[in-house]
């Protein structure tokens, strides 16, 4: 999955990163709603939801909170999606544990994971819209891929000890330790372009955070797959998975860097 995700990243962050940089605020965030609802579609697909009352939950505690969220702000209620990210750490300890099959069914992982996109999908867009937080969001992306790039190649390498196997077997303890000193040391570099304010300790400290929550966030995506029953979240990248595949190890960084920056 790292692999996958380091190739699509090759591609397409090139196209991100001018976006974020000079597409207008509101066209931003339609474009990050679109996702959402995109996001949406996948749970349903991945939870078998289409009878009327799982449609109901995911407009309700998904599309609903997405569009508040986007239109209006967070308005700083940062222990919603502070629940929602302990949920989703959650789930990931139960698989860890207990294997997927023990996990929420039906319209209990309908729940989780309307809330999971709907609550936090909109901190991309509060993020990038916020004072001074277009370089800041191009800073966590680029943290994210150094260190799922860390952590592939560290694991390739040194990989023994898996981190944990029932939610992500390819996954090891020192492709994790790799991503995260990947990401300081980009976090050191960049800081002078994309956060100059930051000193170095700062910087370090950021970017342990955010890789930390990138490979959490990653374990999370799987741990909901798996819950689910399914490889991918989706098709949308031929050959590479669904949206949720692709931005799982973004999530919690969005989030924690919204926060950061306020």
């Amino acid at each position: 999955m790292l692999k996958t995700r380091l190739v699509t990243a090759a591609w397409a962050l090139p196209a991100v990163v001018a976006v974020v940089i000079f597409v207008p605020t509101w066209i931003f965030s339609a474009f990050i709603g679109t996702l959402g609802l995109w996001a949406l579609y996948e749970v349903a697909t991945m939870t078998h939801s289409h009878d009327s009352l799982s449609l109901l939950i995911l407009a309700a505690l998904g599309a609903a909170p997405m569009v508040a969220l986007i239109a209006v702000g967070d308005s700083g209620l940062w222990a919603v999606p502070a629940a929602v990210i302990i949920a989703m750490l959650a789930l990931v300890v139960s698989v860890a544990m207990r294997g997927p099959t023990r996990g929420p069914k039906g319209l209990s992982l309908t729940i989780l994971g309307a809330l999971y996109v709907g609550v936090l999908y909109p901190y991309f867009a509060l993020l990038r819209n916020y004072r001074g937080g277009i370089p800041m969001i191009i800073l966590m992306l680029l943290l994210v891929v150094a260190s799922d790039s860390g952590a592939y190649f560290a694991g390739s390498a040194l990989g023994r000890h898996k981190l944990a196997l029932l939610v992500s077997p390819n996954k090891s303890i020192e492709g994790a330790i790799g991503g995260l000193g990947a990401a300081v040391l980009a976090g050191i570099i960049l800081r002078r372009w994309l956060a100059p304010g930051f000193s170095l300790a700062a910087a370090a400290s950021f970017s342990a955070a955010v890789a930390t929550l990138a490979q959490a966030g990653d374990l999370a995506g799987s741990a909901l797959k798996r819950t689910a029953g399914v490889k991918d979240s989706g098709w949308i990248f031929p050959g590479h998975g669904g949206l949720i595949d692709r931005t799982c190890s973004l999530v919690f960084a969005a989030v924690f860097t919204y926060y950061y920056l306020r």
